[in-house]
């Protein structure tokens, strides 16, 4: 993960990438959960359960280049299968194409487990 990304952005910028994954995976789980209604199909309520993970991948902001490329993913598709207005799955799927170009920012699992790593050398 820490070779995809120069840094992970901390400050103001870092709270923006949050602010993106939390928008992002909100609006999954929250699509998810209304998949799981009685009478759905099959298929739906598998795009649901899909949802809900990678909301969940990017609330944590644990493999967010993955989970953004899968929010693109999910977003285009569901633009192209309902013949709503596609609007919301569109800004939904760039968003997560942004957080799979940028990153997940400083206050994420992935700068925690891939960032930036101090080694004191006692003497």
């Amino acid at each position: 993960m820490h070779r995809l990304f120069s840094t992970f952005a901390r400050g103001w910028p870092g709270f923006g990438l949050l602010l993106m994954r939390v928008v992002a995976g909100t609006v999954l789980i929250s699509h998810a959960i209304e998949s799981f209604q009685p009478g759905q199909p099959p298929s739906l309520v598998i795009l649901g359960v899909f949802a809900l993970g990678d909301g969940a991948l990017l609330l944590a902001g644990l493999w967010t280049p993955i989970a953004g490329t899968m929010v693109v993913i999910l977003a285009l598709w569901s633009a192209f299968a309902q013949h709503d207005n596609p609007r919301s799955s569109v800004l939904l799927a760039t968003i997560g194409a942004a957080l799979a170009l940028l990153g997940p920012g400083g206050w994420s699992l992935d700068a925690r487990l891939f960032g930036w790593k101090r080694i004191d050398i006692q003497r």
